[in-house]
Formats: structure tokens, sequence, C-alpha cells
């Protein structure tokens, strides 16, 4: 019944607003043309559709305000007057009370406001769909004083999602059973995902250890700031961190003006983008222009600064290390390794001919090459690669829709500023480097000094295994024997090879490989 409830709802909002007019008045059919001037009679839709569906965004609640955030970098698909309206909901929805802001903090931290900040400020800074933020002061431990940022959650927030969320698993089970495409499009393991993020993002616990792990992975890449977290006035409610003083990254004109190079930040958002998937596999899912300012201090002049840390998105080695072959294969043109890959992931069914699937991405993504971003639209090249991942059986993978989610933010933001920017050429070098690293003598090198304590505990075990094996050399239990020694084979390799390449122990070392092959032939 809620769910059912809550559908009415929203379709009573889409009616109020006109959002129906709004859809058919894109289409220049007479008929359908006909039926806009029907439906719309006795309704008063005077406002500008921009802010007729910027308003019921707003009204409808807190994920389809997420939704108007992406559409608002989309200036490719949306209307410009629409696109512009909808900028507004990265930082400017409307606030709530700031005594119930006040409220939520006196209750987390059982202590009047007073006693908690030096100064706090009641008039918020910026408000979102989720929480709102204002300045304070805090006292440190040292007596000295610090300029902070506090978040404070929404009231009501958990029960505004669960609503949504309810019905969009409903509908996903729908989708699954009746679409010809449910199995392949997994829209129940999506909205599942869905469904965790969101949840992450109303515990601002969790959203401050994001910050600080974000923190310590761009320390050394001179790139992007993140705010320092201060732990001793965060809650579940309530974060407190830096207060960090930048640009608004969609105030291009005022960055030009202080001198910013911006084609170089247009390039830097790419790197760190990169660095954050593919070195890191911890990376920022929610990269609209309302959570990125570029500092004009002398120090850090034209950085970036990254705020609102509530939705990451994570990748296995697994996920990094196939995207990152399909990435590079692809900027290098190389559509049979693209479609080999997806045949050995798993992605696509192991019957598919690769010629086949090869030949259709290099239709789709070919006439994109060498294009700077003006010219290219990655959403249109989402969608024909959409449709032949209909025609290849291509499984959608879950664990992934972050990552889509926030290549369509990155490609909104390098379009706005730097629409000559060719993004193919500026990711490539990256990926070649990564991929040297991830296969070369580097990663031996590190996965060696991270094993180095396992290899002490064991080293001493190897004469043991000779003792036994010595002692049981002359009509002993020879099985008992091979099945200890196979057990231990794979870990035994990793030993010689550490002390293979440190040059000691050959003796020990040629002794246990003699052993094995003997076992073995």
């Amino acid at each position: 019944m809620m769910r059912f409830l809550r559908g009415w709802a929203i379709l009573w909002v889409v009616f109020r607003y006109g959002l129906d007019e709004l859809v058919l008045s894109s289409f220049q059919h007479p008929w359908l043309r006909t039926m806009r001037g029907i439906i719309t009679l006795g309704r008063k839709l005077d406002k500008p559709r921009g802010v007729r569906l910027r308003e019921a965004l707003e009204e409808l609640g807190p994920i389809f305000v997420k939704f108007g955030q992406v559409l608002s970098t989309r200036s490719d698909l949306m209307p410009p007057d629409v696109a512009e309206e909808l900028a507004k909901l990265q930082d400017r929805v409307p606030p709530f009370d700031p005594q119930i802001a006040a409220d939520t903090i006196e209750r987390s931290f059982k202590r009047p406001l007073e006693q908690i900040f030096v100064r706090f400020e009641r008039e918020p800074v910026a408000s979102a769909s989720i929480a709102q933020v204002h300045f304070a002061v805090v006292r440190n431990k040292d007596g000295s004083e610090s300029d902070v940022a506090v978040k404070v959650l929404r009231p009501g927030m958990k029960s505004a999602i669960d609503k949504d969320l309810a019905l969009m698993h409903m509908m996903a089970g729908w989708v699954e059973k009746l679409s010809h495409d449910g199995k392949r499009l997994k829209p129940r393991q999506v909205v599942a995902e869905f469904d965790n993020y969101l949840h992450d993002e109303l515990d601002l616990i969790r959203e401050a250890s994001n910050a600080a792990q974000l923190r310590r992975n761009m320390e050394g890449l001179d790139l992007v700031l993140i705010p320092e977290i201060f732990w001793d006035y965060c809650h579940t409610d309530v974060m407190v961190m830096q207060r960090m003083n930048g640009v608004p990254i969609s105030q291009v004109e005022r960055l030009r003006e202080a001198a910013v190079d911006i084609p170089k930040l247009a390039r830097d958002g790419v790197t760190i983008f990169f660095t954050q998937v593919f070195r890191d596999g911890f990376f920022h899912a929610d990269m609209h222009p309302g959570n990125i300012q570029v500092s004009l201090e002398p120090e850090t002049f034209g950085r970036y600064i990254s705020l609102d840390f509530g939705i990451v998105g994570t990748l296995t080695e697994f996920d990094k290390e196939y995207l990152a072959q399909n990435f590079l294969a692809f900027f290098r043109r190389d559509y049979k390794r693209v479609a080999e890959l997806h045949v050995e992931s798993g992605w696509v069914p192991a019957s598919t001919r690769v010629e086949e699937l090869e030949a259709a991405i290099r239709a789709v993504c070919e006439p994109y090459f060498d294009r700077p971003l003006a010219e290219i639209s990655l959403g249109m090249v989402l969608m024909r690669l959409f449709q032949t991942s209909r025609r290849f059986q291509v499984e959608i993978q879950p664990q992934l829709v972050l990552l889509q989610k926030t290549l369509l933010n990155i490609e909104g933001l390098g379009r706005q500023l730097d629409p000559n920017l060719d993004l193919w050429s500026t990711a490539k070098p990256f990926l070649e480097k990564w991929m040297l690293e991830q296969m070369g003598p580097q990663r031996l090198w590190r996965e060696l000094k991270a094993q180095a304590p396992r290899y002490a505990k064991i080293l001493p075990d190897v004469p043991r295994v000779l003792h036994q094996y010595l002692a049981n050399k002359g009509g002993g239990d020879h099985e008992a024997l091979l099945r200890e020694l196979l057990q231990q084979q794979k870990t035994t390799n990793r030993l010689l090879q550490a002390i293979l390449s440190a040059g000691i122990g050959f003796v020990i070392g040629l002794v246990v490989l003699q052993l094995l092959l003997h076992f073995r032939f």
C-alpha cells in the first residue's frame, strides 16, 4: 500500500507541474502536439519549463534531485535553459530551518551549541538533497581556533529514501520478470547497489571516513585538496571538516579572470579521475559541479577542491585490470582486443563470435576518435553501445554503475571547462604507465615487500620439511609427505622467488625445487 500511494504521489507531482506536457512538447508529430493541447486544458503552466522541472524534482525528494544533478551536467543532452535551471539542484536546494540544524547538533553531542563551537553561523552556506552546511569556528586542544564547515543531515531522510527505494525494488522486479532483457540488465542488482550507496550517504561518519581515505590517497599528487576531518566533532548526523575557500568550478569566467589555466584544469580532472579509479580503486562518485571548487590561494593556486564524500565507488583488482585493459585497447583502437576481453571476463556469452563483436564496437566508436569533447556526446556513444550490448547479450555489471555515472559527470565537467579537450590522448599515457606498473617488475617488488613478514614466518619450516623427507625416504609414508608438500607448494614457490631474487639461500631453493620435481615426475 505504501508503494502504491508513493506511485500515485509521483504521478500527481508529474501532472501538477506539467512534466507530461514537457515530454510531449519534444515531439513534432501533429497528433502528439494535438494531445499536448488537450491534456493541458485547465492547467496553469505559466512557469518556464526548467523551473517546473526543478521544482518537481525538489518536491519528489532526494533520489529525484540526484537525477536532476546528473542531467544538469549534460548540456549536450538538455536544452541550455533546462540545464541552467537544474544546476541549482547542485547546492541550492531550499534549506531546512536552521533551528532544526542546531537541535540536531545539540542532540548528537548532548551539549548546548555554544559549548561545542566558538562561533556558529546559523544561516546555511549551501543546501543539497541530503544535508546542508554551516560555517563555524572550533577551538583546538592547543587553544588555537580553526575555521570549519559543519554538515548536518536533513531530518526524515531515511524514511523518504526508503519509500522511493521500495518502489524502485518493486519496479525492478517487474522489469526482470516481464522484459526480454530482464536477466541481462540485472535491474534488481542495480537497484540494490543504488540502495547501498544511498543509505551509506545517510551516515556522516562513513562520509568522514571516505574523505579521510581520499585525502591519504591523494597526498603527493598536488592536483586536488580534500578537507581535513575533525573527528572529535563528528557524529552519524553531523560532520565537521576543514573550511575550504575556493571558486565553484561552474564559474569558468571568474576562474579565467583569476588567470587559472582552464585547459590544464580540464586535463588535471581527467588525471585525478583515472588515478582514483585505476591506481586506488576508490573514487569520488558524486562529482557534479556543486561538489568541486578551485583554489585561488597562492600556495595552492589552480588546484581542485573536492567536497561531499557521501558516495564513493570501489573496484576490485579484477575489475580494475579488465577495465584498464579495455580502456587501453579502446584508446589504441584495438577493437579485437576489446571484444576478446569481454569474452574472457564473461561479460558476453562464451559462444560470441569475436569478429562480429569487434566489428560492432568499431562501428560505434571509430567515428568519435580524434575529435574534441565539443564534437562528442558520450551519452550518444553509450546509447549506441547499449544497443550493441543488447544484440550480443552483454550482461550489465552492477558494481560498475557508479563508475558509469561518474564518467558522465566527468565528461559533462570537461565539456564545460574545455570543449577542445582531447579526452583520449589525455587518458592514454596514464593508462599505459599504470599498466606497465601493474605488469612489470615494480609490481613484483611491491608484492615481495608486502609478503616479506609471511616469508619470514615460513622460512623456519623449510628444514623440517627436508628432515621429514629424508626420514621417510627409505620407506616411510610418501603419500602423506606428498600431500603436505603439495599443500605448501604455492607458498614454497613464493618463498623460492623471494630467496632467488635477493640472491641468498640458493642451495636451499635448489633442494626444495628438486624435491618438488621428484614428486611431480
